[in-house]
């Protein structure tokens, strides 16, 4: 199994040195042929730079395993046969996308490898934590897995918390985990491979590979708790000890003074997870609302604003409730980035919801395997 490694890129871009040439070549026609249908051997072996009998070689060892298929002759008026165009194989296999990032239940989709979702099935969280949460998540891979009609590539899981390439959830204080492998117990559980990885990376590889993302980005997710995933020079940013982008804890509440000590009361995910957020509305009254969200938004820009610069990022892509991020949060975040960051580095920021709705932990989920065991995206 390939990992969604920091520094990897997710997509091949060339060749490579011989003694990884030829998996990285299986991956490069899969890559060509995931965003091109429709091409001959001789088509990918000119968009790829390899020789045609490696190519003939690869899509002969790809049809066999069911990934790439032929789609029939073309129709072609120059002399001589007609070349067989290919595809991938869009349902000679299905993926298993795990969402753990709900403050209220879990959910699960069955995919094909076009990201298309098949079926759904949920889990109710109903306050669970530590062991019980994990059987909940077991017992909902395993009703997903038993509704896949297609031999199962793999399962990709988005949760909260820290998570190592191997996916050990270092912490989720949300689920009450902590030093859990959860990729390890679910591979012994299911007898299939399994990717885990934290929600907020899962959903800047969605962003990636199914959404609107035209380059660098950063993608913040708000739900039980704030994250965000980075998404650099086509790298997924992983950080030392694998918690780049945990804004969550970042202290925003300064009005104190430089000296203030740190607080958890006064931290991003303090000011904007959903159930903090709900609180506080109910208490505003529907007069209040807007000030609250106005207020969150404004927290959330001075997070933002220090990424943004360092970075240069062009777009920060929200994931969340869209009831609670559009309006007048996403405005007061978007101003408040922009009057603390350089007018030149920011006042092209896009800052969006994302277009994938709820199934952007399901769809990065989709990404982890795609690019874990077939290394596309």
């Amino acid at each position: 199994m390939t990992d969604v490694l920091p520094g990897r890129l997710l997509r091949p871009q060339a060749k490579v040195l011989p003694e990884d040439a030829r998996r990285h070549n299986r991956a490069l026609v899969l890559q060509t042929l995931l965003r091109a249908e429709g091409l001959s051997r001789a088509d990918l072996a000119r968009e790829t730079g390899l020789t045609r009998v490696t190519v003939s070689d690869l899509v002969a060892e790809l049809i066999a395993e069911r990934l790439v298929r032929e789609l029939g002759q073309r129709e072609d008026a120059r002399p001589g046969k007609p070349a067989t165009l290919l595809d991938v194989d869009r349902s000679g296999h299905q993926m298993v996308g795990i969402d753990l990032s709900d403050h209220a239940v879990f959910r699960a989709a069955v995919l094909d490898l076009d990201g298309t979702i098949l079926s759904r099935h949920e889990a109710p969280l109903d306050g669970a934590t530590g062991e019980e949460a994990l059987d909940r998540v077991g017992r909902l891979a395993e009703r997903a897995l038993a509704a896949a009609d297609a031999p199962v590539l793999g399962v990709g899981v988005g949760t909260p918390g820290v998570v190592g390439p191997d996916g050990l959830v270092h912490t989720a204080p949300n689920l009450g985990w902590s030093g859990v492998p959860l990729q390890e117990l679910l591979a012994l559980r299911l007898g299939v491979p399994v990717i885990v990885a934290n929600d907020a990376n899962v959903s800047a590889l969605a962003e990636h590979g199914f959404g609107e993302a035209g380059g660098d980005l950063m993608v913040v997710t708000i739900g039980a708790g704030v994250g965000s995933g980075l998404i650099l020079s086509g790298a997924l940013v992983r950080g030392a000890r694998f918690a780049a982008g945990e804004i969550g804890q970042v202290m925003v509440g300064t009005d104190g003074g430089l000296d203030v000590e740190y607080d958890r009361g006064k931290t991003v995910e303090a000011w904007l997870s959903v159930p903090s957020l709900e609180e506080r509305i109910r208490a505003a009254g529907d007069t209040g609302r807007a000030e609250v969200l106005r207020r969150a938004g404004q927290r959330l820009g001075v997070a933002l604003a220090p990424v943004v610069g360092a970075l240069n990022l062009g777009e920060v892509v929200l994931s969340g409730p869209p009831e609670l991020l559009d309006g007048d949060l996403a405005e007061a975040a978007l101003e408040t980035i922009r009057r603390r960051t350089m007018s030149d580095t920011s006042d092209a920021l896009i800052l969006r919801r994302t277009t994938l709705g709820r199934d952007i932990v399901l769809l990065g989920a989709a990404v982890l395997v795609l690019s874990g065991r077939l290394g596309v995206s």
